[in-house]
């Protein structure tokens, strides 16, 4: 079964930014990740009361992560905050870090300086903008990633600093063999569903080739939470196609009985399950009796089955093909991937109203 997806030529055609590219550096991007994370300064020994992680869209998902990963496990707590204002909670024993790749985010911006404002102990993370010369005039410790990147091929440089940065700091205990087993996995699943790799042999193609011209839905449950927000946005931003998420059990107790609408509506959705070989007997029987008496109105149901033997290379393993799968689905309908144009006109149109950075830029001024 030859495809347009099998078709070098046609396919860098479409693909002109090269997002592919990109998706076969991931494992290096990791490792570079870790690596800026080890050479910055930052207090050892801290005892926070809770951790907060400001970021929007591809900024926020590394957060979200890490709150999944560490979820039942950790005792501090991890909020992920997405908005111009903070919890009233937070404060000098507030841990707070600021992911915001282009580090021009107006709604990070603002959660910064407000940050700042309640001395809460700040750790940048940004390829530059606003965010990295505030950092710099505030002498607040951050960590530079490389520009240039789409931000949410970033992800690498959004999510590995946030544990690595959390040992150094001595509230997390090593996390190096789950990091490595994480590298491996993304290495072996990009290898598997490169562009390479024909149709018939690659579980991403085929999966984008089920998908053309339906509504991607995207369930997941615990760990997976973030991962099928993830998957979302990547279908959002690289397919540009509406789509959505919601997750397991909360889903069987609103979202199921949407599937009661008539088949005229339900077929244009696809459901995409993920799947853990070690879900709990509860999930597993839900997803199960959900598969069976809902959704099979909706055109196409299929699952992507997470591998590895860690929870983070598990995870990691998922969000890796859904980003495979976007691409292909953007190529298969003659959409470079890249471009985000109805986002960059949001925001010039947000500046034009009101330009929310020279207000922070005096407020900063005002602090030094």
């Amino acid at each position: 079964m030859v495809t347009l997806l099998d078709q070098p030529e046609k396919v860098k055609k479409i693909d002109k930014s090269d997002m592919l590219s990109h998706l076969m550096k991931t494992p290096d991007y990791c490792r570079d990740a870790v690596n800026r994370a080890r050479q910055i300064r930052v207090p050892e020994e801290v005892k926070p009361k809770n951790i907060i992680i400001a970021g929007m869209g591809g900024s926020a998902i590394g957060g979200e992560i890490l709150q999944d990963w560490l979820r039942e496990e950790f005792p501090i707590p991890v909020e992920v905050c997405k908005d111009y204002v903070l919890p009233a909670y937070a404060n000098e024993d507030t841990l707070f870090f600021v992911n915001s790749y282009s580090g021009n985010t107006e709604e990070t911006l603002s959660a910064f300086v407000e940050a700042i404002r309640r001395k809460c102990m700040v750790i940048a993370i940004t390829s530059g903008g606003h965010l990295l010369l505030f950092s710099k005039k505030l002498q607040v410790p951050h960590i530079t990633i490389p520009s240039q990147l789409p931000s949410r091929v970033a992800i690498p440089y959004l999510f590995f600093p946030l544990p690595a940065l959390m040992e150094r700091m001595g509230i997390l205990s090593s996390r190096e063999k789950d990091i490595e087993e994480t590298i491996r996995v993304l290495k072996r699943v990009g290898e598997e569903n490169s562009p390479e790799i024909p149709t018939e042999d690659n579980t991403a193609k085929k999966l984008a080739l089920e998908l053309v011209e339906t509504i991607p839905v995207i369930y997941g449950f615990r760990q997976y939470q973030a991962i099928a927000r993830r998957l979302k946005t990547q279908f959002n931003e690289n397919s540009k196609v509406p789509s959505k998420h919601d997750v397991f059990p909360e889903l069987n107790h609103n979202e199921t009985v949407g599937w009661e609408a008539s088949e005229a509506l339900t077929k244009n959705y696809s459901v995409i399950l993920i799947r853990d070989p070690n879900e709990s007997t509860e999930i597993r029987n839900r997803i199960e009796a959900t598969k069976s008496l809902a959704l099979h109105k909706a055109k196409k149901v299929m699952e992507i089955h997470a591998s590895g033997k860690g929870k983070l290379a598990k995870m990691f393993s998922v969000l890796r093909i859904g980003d495979f799968i976007s691409v292909y689905l953007a190529i298969l309908q003659n959409v470079d991937p890249t471009p985000v144009k109805i986002i960059d006109k949001i925001k010039m149109e947000m500046k034009k109203r009101f330009d929310m950075t020279k207000k922070l830029q005096a407020e900063i001024s005002k602090m030094t």
